[in-house]
């Protein structure tokens, strides 16, 4: 048995490991569950999300040798929950003759921004212009037409997390101290119009399967709208959807990727296309799949580890998923939290709430999602609206 090998199927009642805690962790629990899975989940945090629901936890960091080497004799087939895990321990595990999806050198790419935009745009897909900056000169020799641009650390970087506008040389040079020198992209702002992502499923025999794009709304860097349609009026948008999914595919084969994948696309206001990242895991703009589709992401996640055919990705009604954050539990002006009123926003009957059981609401921090599944768009609209007004968001756009 090794991590490539498609050759054997994981039966229920087996045991599936996962690296990582989170709340995509937790919503893998369940779903591996439901399908008769056990779990184990190495983390180093005490009481997780994922840590909470798993049928064992594994308290370890994620290079931990003992630790790794428990999850590998626990478990036939591991996945990981965030891209940020050491490539290294995937590899390790893979070395101990257990499963990986996804594959160490597909995570390896993904997780430099340097090698993941030359991975990209080697593979024929536009990316932004942009440039690795390793050193200050990087920035000094800079082409003109980055400026004004955003200035990213090139790992561990996310939700708007180790990033800067930066409108001159100057000021870039400012950013990439204050980030302390570590290596960094520096990327053109392009002409936004909106945003779109992929999300797909990859076995290990080849085969793939889609789920119904997301158009997504984010503010402050941290998604916080995601909406999906079962048709799309708008021709010119439909093309697009049809281009960022043959690009999603192209982008999984090239990376010889198993399990769930998520490419981010901006769509440009000439109408084109360009990639702005890849999550090598189910992502945020896929929740709403657990209570729209027929089956979920993190179902498929499961399916893919156990060498199980792919399930249907149909979209069975229009859904809205919010974005819940921990800004809610404070009132405006309030320093201490208190509790959002979940009555109210369940009085819509459309609204399906997932909370991810974290002990403490922080100003940015995601603590749930809410998605609003209805007959119509313009429904479905209209629920999450009221949703958003009851817990105090944002009105959706």
């Amino acid at each position: 048995m090794t991590s490539s090998s498609a050759s054997f199927t994981i039966a229920p009642g087996d045991w599936l490991g996962l690296l990582g805690g989170g709340q995509l962790g937790r919503m893998f629990c369940h779903a591996a569950q439901s399908l008769g899975y056990r779990v184990a989940v190495l983390d180093p945090a005490a009481d997780g999300p994922a840590a909470m629901v798993a049928d064992r936890h594994i308290q370890a960091a994620y290079d931990d040798p003992a630790g790794l080497a428990e999850l590998a004799r626990s478990c036939r087939a591991v996945t990981t929950e965030f891209e940020n895990v050491p490539a290294d321990s995937l590899r390790a595990l893979a070395a101990r003759q257990c499963r990986v999806s996804p594959a160490a050198d597909a995570v390896a790419i993904v997780q430099d921004r340097i090698a993941e935009k030359t991975f990209i745009a080697a593979q024929g897909i536009p990316v932004a212009p942009h440039a690795a900056i390793r050193a200050p000169q990087d920035l000094r020799d800079a082409p003109d037409a980055l400026f004004p641009g955003i200035l990213k650390v090139a790992r561990l970087g996310y939700d708007g997390k180790g990033q800067a506008r930066v409108a001159s040389r100057d000021e870039a040079l400012a950013a990439y101290a204050d980030f302390g020198g570590v290596p960094c992209v520096l990327e053109a702002l392009m002409p936004l119009d909106y945003e779109i992502s992929v999300v797909l499923a990859r076995g290990f025999d080849g085969g793939d399967v889609v789920f119904p794009v997301a158009r997504n709304l984010h503010r402050d860097g941290i998604l916080a709208v995601s909406t999906v349609a079962t048709t799309d009026a708008d021709a010119a948008h439909a093309r697009r959807q049809a281009q960022a999914t043959d690009a999603a595919r192209a982008i999984a084969q090239g990376l010889g990727y198993h399990g769930v994948l998520c490419v981010e696309f901006f769509v440009l206001t000439d109408g084109s296309l360009v990639v702005n990242e890849i999550a090598p895991r189910p992502h945020n703009s896929g929740h709403y799949t657990i209570d729209a589709c027929l089956t979920s992401q993190f179902e498929q996640q499961a399916r893919v580890m156990a060498g199980l055919p792919l399930g249907s990705t149909a979209l069975l009604a229009p859904a809205v998923m919010l974005n819940i954050l921990g800004d809610i539990w404070f009132a405006p002006g309030a320093d201490a939290p208190r509790e959002p009123d979940w009555a109210a926003a369940l009085a819509v009957s459309s609204a399906k709430l997932h909370l991810y059981g974290k002990h403490e609401a922080r100003r940015g921090r995601k603590m749930g999602h809410v998605t609003v599944v209805a007959a119509t768009l313009e429904q479905a609209r209209a629920d999450a609206a009221r949703v958003a007004a009851a817990l105090g968001m944002a009105a959706p756009a």
